[in-house]
């Protein structure tokens, strides 16, 4: 090896590849929801979806949430310059129905990981879909990120229908990943690319749903 290739080829990365901007919170706009900055204010609308079994199951949350915890970390979402939590607004009733999150920022290799969230009862309606493609698509457009990637569990098909929907592609199982009621449960791998969505833009099967509108 060359000596002093590894520091190089580093400050030549640091050169090309701007810091994501995460301490701006934005507010991205689609036709069926809006997502916005979460504040602790949201708690309310969002306990259910915290407190609901099938939800827990289907994210592997073990053990039960304390309330007080939960205004703690929601109190310092907006302080957070390494992630980005926003809350999703379903644009027909102005409800908070869930939360989407870019989290596990990798610096040095330009990715992120993901998570979305819905309480109980808006499943169904394209929410999740329309919010899966803002969020990748501002973690693509704005922040310069390369890859996000998630994680989900055997027994939530429906959930990666939505991130097949929006690009996502299986990139492996982690086998027996979760416990659960004393089933073991393998999760799968997922993740979209920079080059993915500058192919499809969250539409791989063609363009079959109106373009959600953006607002920095």
């Amino acid at each position: 090896m060359i000596a002093g290739w590894h520091t190089a080829a580093m400050a030549d990365h640091d050169r090309t590849a701007p810091t994501p901007d995460f301490g701006f919170k934005p507010t991205l706009s689609g036709e069926l929801v809006l997502l916005r900055p979460v504040t602790v204010d949201d708690l309310p609308a969002l306990m259910p979806m915290f407190d609901d079994a099938e939800v827990t199951r289907l994210t592997g949350s073990h053990g039960g949430v304390d309330e007080a915890r939960l205004r703690a970390w929601y109190d310092t979402r907006g302080d957070q310059d390494d992630r980005l939590d926003l809350a999703v607004v379903e644009q027909a009733t102005g409800n908070v129905v869930g939360e989407a999150v870019l989290n596990d920022w990798d610096a040095g290799n330009e990715s992120c990981g993901f998570r979305i969230a819905f309480v109980p009862g808006t499943f169904g309606r394209g929410l999740g879909t329309e919010a899966v493609r803002l969020i990748v698509g501002y973690g693509f457009e704005k922040l310069g990120l390369h890859r996000i990637s998630l994680e989900v569990y055997a027994f939530n098909p429906r959930a990666r229908r939505v991130y097949e929907k929006v690009g996502f592609v299986a990139e492996g199982v982690l086998r027996d990943a979760l416990l659960w009621d004393g089933e073991r449960v393998d999760a799968t791998v997922m993740s979209i690319l920079a080059p993915d969505w500058s192919r499809h833009r969250g539409r791989p099967g063609g363009p079959t749903e109106p373009p959600g509108r953006r607002t920095s």
